[in-house]
């Protein structure tokens, strides 16, 4: 996803540190993608976008409807504003167009395009079982119900809602040719034109009822995880000339800069998946076999009560563990440093003093918040207030990590009430601050070295999972759920 408009909203994916120092990003080079943490440090956080859909991070979700957009069907009469902002092609929409089968009303703001080069075609974002298509087009909306406009939207946990359409090289598309033919009057950064509205419906596919959902975030910086995705499973088709013309006539330089820096293969790479799960509309076609289906949001909060008021030693004793989703976890160099010290010290230190930072820190507890909403988070303004704390205590240098352990818990957390994570460790960790010491560090160990010894499995049966001398892949262990306390999922009948 990228820019949200040309006006005074574009400075929106700068951080508010990066936009006061108005930082430069590209997607390559010293500007690119592996450097934007240093100036936005949720681009190297929690949840981020892209991904790639797996069959392996699917749960079928029974209750998802098709999506329905409304006033798509824009007259030539009204005007667009078709630009380059050095990124990506986009064009603005009025916010009449909205989404109205999610929780929320979602309005139109913009779409933008991704896409490859004419050497190297693959250029979506998303992919699809590993599977990298030509372009990807995002309609971005903001969640009209709660914020005024993007601006206030766009750095709110619940504040965003895009669709994403994968394309591919293919037959010659009439709806595309609406804008393409305009584009040479958009050929360098900041170039704008207008274009007469035309029928945005026409750029989606036919059947809106066969989609990917998942919980993720901007894809360009500042990279908040504010983005409720939705992806399309069928795709969309260009033909060759028409990506051509995308790929190859625009540049992200302005027309007065001396050297012309061509505009092609603006997408970022897929990301870590963290505790996520994607959840599909659809559980029938190739690779969805067995697919499982996703539990319930009221047995996740039978879950959640369970963890706040439950007899914490009878499910250490039950081995709750053991249904901690392999590799969905990702330990933070200091927590594992943590633990050794921990069982180093079980023998020496008095119980309180053994328990985990987060189960020192009581007022990061979720107590009173489960089986509530989830409170919205606010990233622009908690990235400050931790700037500010790590600036008295001269580390600075630690904004990516201490931003991502501020959130993740509660992304986690309201992610997982929704139906779209696993419970991950660290927010377990959190669940468990609130309880009594001995009985809380006692089930935490428990995890703790049931996650230690998951991960190191996993790694082994990755390990194991090569290409054999055929060119197919060797199936890994499947992993079972015996246990239906953590994660219930029922298989599909």
């Amino acid at each position: 996803m990228h820019s949200l408009s040309f006006i005074p909203v574009a400075a929106l994916h700068l951080s508010l540190i990066g936009a006061l120092q108005g930082y430069k990003w590209t997607y390559s080079g010293p500007d690119g993608e592996h450097h934007w943490s240093k100036h936005y440090p949720y681009c190297g956080g929690a949840f981020q976008s892209p991904i790639d859909i797996k069959s392996e991070l699917l749960r079928f979700d029974p209750t998802l409807r098709p999506i329905e957009v409304q006033n798509y069907n824009l007259s030539p009469d009204e005007q667009l504003t078709l630009g380059n902002n050095g990124h990506a092609l986009q064009i603005s929409l009025p916010s009449k167009m909205h989404i109205s089968s999610l929780r929320y009303r979602y309005s139109a703001a913009q779409l933008h395009f991704h896409w490859g080069s004419s050497s190297r075609i693959a250029g979506s974002e998303h992919m699809v079982n590993s599977k990298q298509y030509a372009a990807e087009m995002h309609v971005v909306h903001y969640n009209s119900d709660k914020y005024p406009n993007i601006s206030s939207a766009v750095d709110k946990s619940d504040g965003l809602a895009v669709l994403g359409v994968l394309i591919e090289v293919g037959e010659f598309n009439p709806t595309f040719e609406q804008f393409l033919r305009f584009i040479n009057g958009i050929k360098y950064r900041d170039q704008k034109v207008q274009v007469p509205g035309f029928n945005i419906r026409a750029l989606l596919p036919a059947r809106l009822d066969e989609y990917y959902q998942y919980d993720g975030s901007l894809t360009t910086p500042p990279c908040y995880p504010s983005v409720l995705w939705t992806v399309f499973r069928n795709t969309m088709t260009v033909s060759q000339k028409q990506f051509n013309a995308l790929a190859t006539a625009l540049y992200s330089s302005s027309i007065q800069e001396s050297a012309t820096i061509p505009l092609h293969s603006n997408y970022r790479k897929a990301q870590l998946v963290d505790s996520r799960i994607v959840l599909a509309s659809f559980k029938e076609g190739r690779g969805l076999h067995g697919i499982l289906t996703v539990t319930s949001p009221h047995t996740r909060k039978q879950i959640i009560q369970q963890l706040l008021v439950g007899d914490l030693a009878d499910l250490a004793d039950e081995e709750l563990y053991k249904l901690l989703p392999t590799g969905s976890q990702k330990l933070q160099a200091g927590r594992r440093k943590n633990l050794k010290n921990w069982q180093r010290d079980d023998q020496t230190k008095p119980k309180q003093q053994m328990m985990s930072p987060s189960l020192r820190k009581k007022s990061n507890c979720f107590v009173g918040k489960l089986g509530l909403a989830v409170d919205t988070l606010r990233y622009s303004s908690l990235e400050q207030r931790v700037f500010h704390q790590l600036k008295q205590s001269h580390k600075k240098n630690q904004l990516v990590e201490a931003l991502r352990d501020a959130v993740y818990p509660e992304l986690n957390l309201k992610s997982y009430m929704d139906c779209k994570s696993h419970l991950a460790l660290p927010t377990v960790r959190q669940i468990l601050c609130g309880r009594p010491t001995d009985e809380a560090l006692e089930l935490e160990r428990s995890l703790t070295k049931a996650w230690m010894n998951q991960r190191d499995t996993s790694v082994a049966n990755k390990q194991k999972s090569q290409v054999t001398k055929y060119g197919s892949i060797s199936k890994p262990p499947s992993q079972g759920y015996p246990h239906p306390w953590l994660l219930p999922m029922e298989w599909e009948d």
